[in-house]
């Protein structure tokens, strides 16, 4: 279950970037956000009641979904869409690598959790492996300062992706239901992203066309439904730093998509790159971590 766990969101948000990509044009970051999430958690809430496990949870709780949803399914996302401005898609999905680093952090601070022996060879191997799979993009731009803009706000929001990981094993550890918090988070991340919109005066009136339509669509229901459905299950189950290493597996998908629509060419800095992140790998769940792998972590 983990495995499937573990390759549903590697597949599906290692393709997210690209869609995000799509969004860009005429329609304001905080409303293309609005929608997105909106129809998301509009979709979670009639499976959910339809299904009966929508849980009622107490106003604390609800608080926090709320803070959750303003760092997972907002202000993150809104750095995240104004990042795919200045740099490329492939590279935002290496600086979001860091979450595992982030997350690791965060645990320790918050949950006072020490980081498996496995974690800092395989984060050193898989963050050193993207690097060297971007070389050629990080020296060609010579840290322009849009560059720099676009990496800025990529490690923001990576942040604040990671500081939604703590509220979320919060919510696990208090006994909460993964899909009602998932739900009721993305539905305050979109009443906040909503109400900046309109104290800007944005319309929301969306892209009436198949790119804009398509990549919402995907984003709604496959980035956010089932791949932050799957994610925060895996915290769950191995831990919010085991779980973040699957960034590190994103821009190899975005690679093999760049390969076979976008002809990028493999240089011998990449195949490296390759080698290393696979090798770290199999370091974080070979072995030690095959008892991560397989055990369920009481939160």
């Amino acid at each position: 279950m983990n495995a499937l766990l573990y390759i549903l969101v590697v597949v599906i948000w290692g393709t997210t970037w690209i869609a995000i990509s799509l969004q860009q044009g005429v329609v304001p970051v905080t409303v293309s956000i609005f929608w997105r999430f909106l129809v998301a958690a509009l979709v979670m809430f009639i499976a959910l009641t339809l299904a009966g496990r929508l849980r009622r949870i107490s106003l604390r709780d609800h608080l926090f979904c709320l803070l959750q949803g303003c760092c997972v399914f907002g202000f993150n996302f809104f750095c995240f869409y104004h990042a795919a401005a200045w740099i490329s898609s492939g590279l935002e999905s290496v600086i979001f690598s860091m979450a595992v680093l982030f997350n690791t952090i965060n645990s320790m601070l918050f949950f006072r959790q020490r980081p498996h022996a496995s974690l800092l060879p395989a984060a050193t191997l898989g963050i050193a492996g993207v690097i060297a799979l971007f070389w050629h993009d990080l020296t060609a731009t010579q840290l322009a300062p849009s560059l720099l803009c676009g990496i800025g706000l990529s490690a923001l929001g990576t942040y604040g992706f990671s500081l939604g990981n703590m509220i979320s094993a919060r919510h696990q550890r208090r006994g909460l239901e993964t899909l009602s918090t998932n739900t009721y988070a993305m539905f305050y991340g979109a009443l906040v992203m909503g109400a900046i919109s309109l104290l800007r005066g944005d319309n929301f009136m969306p892209e009436l066309n198949l790119r804009y339509l398509g990549s919402l669509f995907y984003l709604a229901i496959f980035g956010s439904v089932i791949a932050f459905g799957a994610y925060f299950t895996l915290i769950g189950r191995i831990g919010a730093s085991q779980a973040a290493y699957s960034t590190l597996l994103f821009p190899l998908v975005a690679l093999t998509l760049s390969t076979l629509y976008e002809g990028y060419i493999w240089h011998a800095n990449a195949i490296i790159g390759l080698i290393m992140i696979l090798l770290g790998n199999y370091v974080m769940f070979a072995r030690p971590g095959r008892v991560i792998w397989r055990r369920k972590t009481t939160v």
